[in-house]
């Protein structure tokens, strides 16, 4: 299930963690933990209106809060919806208060420009969105550029910081983008959070998600399990574990009596995305900001937005039949329209064939290392004949939107390092 984890345990024999909510007192009488915040499933009696409007409200209120500080303050900006209507607000800010232009910050890669390809998760390249919006906000931007050999380099500083391998370059371009903005502000707002709480990834949209029993952020599992050695797999039989965890989070889930089965399904998918897609992609944000002195915030992550957003129905929350279609409808005049019907596009990854040739590369530099702690986990016949593939090993991303083959690899030479540089005994 990697590089997400199963939440309230941990990693290392003896050590679990604190859930988000929970609260741990140890004194003489020992261990008790006790929950201090949760979900709370009610009717939805507000009308479109007046949920815009409070929607509008909350939104607005949380990025202001968030922007107080006595350092520089900053922006992550794509173009799309989230990291807009942060970078809008933001720069009015600036504006009222007279602290002169709002600094936003971009990411992109070194030969994406020729390299991208479209696909259901990345419609498009963000470059000409990141203009738009910071011609229109008067923002003094800032484009980052990273090229193969820094992301390559960047992986082990990406695995010690989550203590754990993660999400390869997806985590190592974070990190150098991090390092970036930390040399002109110390503090940044970011737009994670507003596809969990508002119903913004496809796998909220798709039927098959909706009906396939499972996590839906991971796919090709089948394809993955392969990869692995068959003492691995019948040792911790991975698609039990799965389901068993799938079924676990299914039954914490706040029940709303009286509810349409299908509206109650939806309620299971936000509930299985707070709970941990969006505590992976959080943890994944602080871990690599933090390397860098960095403190990023999350506006949409506010208790308040997720409380109210929590019951707002279906059919609302996908107002004109758009994927966070009630928060587009809240932030009308707020944003330029073709920015604010943008089709969602997610943190973008490099497309360059340059990368892909060098972990596929370092894997095969790995198998042919016989000190290497990760060969009696993997079925090295298998990943040795994927990595002499020219074509991607897997025809759809294997965890979330990003991560296929190359980041496979990736996450394989992670997976070396932590084994090394953690010297990691398996019990």
């Amino acid at each position: 299930m990697g590089p997400s984890r199963t939440p309230g345990h941990g990693v290392f024999r003896g050590v679990k963690e604190v859930r988000p909510g929970n609260c741990l007192v140890y004194d003489r009488k020992g261990i008790r933990i006790s929950r201090y915040w949760s979900l709370a499933s009610k009717p939805h009696e507000d009308d479109l209106d007046t949920t815009t409007e409070k929607i509008r409200e909350l939104v607005v209120d949380a990025i202001k809060r968030q922007l107080v500080a006595d350092v520089p303050v900053s922006t992550f900006l794509s173009g799309g919806l989230d990291s807009s209507a942060i970078t809008a607000v933001a720069a009015e800010h600036f504006r009222q208060k007279g602290l002169g232009n709002l600094h936003t910050f971009s990411v992109d890669f070194e030969g994406n420009d020729r390299y991208f390809k479209a696909s259901e998760f990345q419609p498009n390249s963000d470059a000409q969105w990141v203009a738009r919006m910071s011609d229109h906000f008067n923002t003094c931007h800032h484009y980052v550029n990273l090229d193969t050999c820094q992301q390559m380099l960047a992986l082990d500083n990406a695995m010690r910081a989550r203590d754990l391998p993660g999400m390869a370059d997806v985590d190592s371009s974070l990190y150098l983008f991090c390092r970036e903005i930390k040399k002109e502000a110390t503090v940044a707002l970011s737009g994670e959070c507003a596809d969990e709480v508002f119903g913004g990834y496809p796998w909220f949209h798709s039927q098959e998600a909706l009906t396939s029993g499972s996590f839906p952020w991971l796919r090709s599992l089948d394809q993955r399990l392969r990869l692995y050695s068959p003492e691995v797999n019948g040792r911790i039989r991975p698609v039990e574990y799965v389901y068993q965890r799938y079924q676990e989070t299914l039954a914490e889930v706040p029940r709303l009596p009286g509810e349409e089965p299908l509206e109650a399904r939806r309620r299971e998918m936000f509930y299985l995305n707070i709970n941990w897609f969006m505590q992976a992609l959080l943890d994944r944000k602080d871990r690599m900001s933090m390397l860098t002195g960095l403190e990023v915030r999350v506006p949409f992550c506010d208790h308040r937005i997720v409380e109210y957003v929590w019951n707002i129905p279906w059919v609302m929350k996908t107002w004109e039949g758009r994927e966070k279609g009630i928060l587009r409808r809240a932030l009308q005049g707020i944003l330029p329209d073709d920015i604010l019907f943008r089709k969602k596009s997610p943190y973008p990854k490099t497309h360059n064939p340059s990368y892909q040739a060098a972990v596929r590369e370092r894997v095969l530099q790995i198998l042919d290392d016989r000190t290497s702690p990760m060969l009696p986990l993997i079925n090295t016949c298998a990943v040795r004949a994927i990595a002499k593939l020219e074509e991607d090993a897997f025809d759809r991303p294997w965890f979330g939107q990003l991560m296929t083959g190359s980041q496979f690899f990736g996450f394989l030479i992670q997976l070396d390092a932590w084994l090394r540089q953690y010297k990691v005994v398996l019990c």
